[in-house]
């Protein structure tokens, strides 16, 4: 006797999701906020707006919030690589651990997005249509001094942002 089983599942990213994940992230540059003087309440604001409607079109693939000295990030910097999850299920950890007291000295505070295809695939009109609150411009991505280790997953609807932070040798 043979038996199989079958299991099928259908999750709608919604608004309300986006604003989920969103919301993580803003409550990390909060307290980025607190520790280091930046970013603004505004720019979280306009932060936490880009990335509810960049998560809900699929069209983020990372995007990196933090300091930068010369050409390359330093820590505390916060990059999150968008990523779809299979299933419904996956970790939502709690926002926060960011680390205080790292030396910031001749850094500015910085943010850099990758799109995915789907964002190079609209047209300069539909991209305006968007209503982000701001517009990225061409840049040269930085490197890094010293190296991302992933440490927290803020996820739902079935799509997650993976954190990673950036971390001296």
């Amino acid at each position: 006797m043979t038996q199989s089983f079958t299991y099928t599942d259908t999750t709608t990213f919604t608004v309300t999701h986006a604003q989920h994940i969103a919301a993580k992230v803003a409550t990390d540059l909060k307290r980025m906020q607190r520790f280091y003087g930046v970013p603004s309440d505004s720019k979280i604001s306009e932060f936490e707006q880009e990335i509810v409607v960049m998560l809900k079109k699929k069209l983020v693939e990372t995007v990196t919030y933090g300091f930068k000295r010369g050409d390359a990030w330093i820590e505390p910097t916060l990059r999150y690589t968008a990523q779809e999850l299979s299933g419904v299920g996956g970790v939502d950890d709690d926002p926060g651990k960011i680390r205080p007291g790292a030396d910031i000295a001749s850094a500015s505070f910085y943010s850099y997005m990758t799109f995915t295809s789907a964002y190079f695939a609209l047209s300069t009109s539909e991209r305006e249509a968007l209503g982000l609150p701001f517009i990225r411009g061409g840049a040269e991505q930085p490197g890094v001094s010293g190296y991302f280790s992933d440490d927290r997953v803020y996820s739902a609807g079935g799509r997650a942002l993976n954190r990673s932070t950036v971390r001296t040798f």
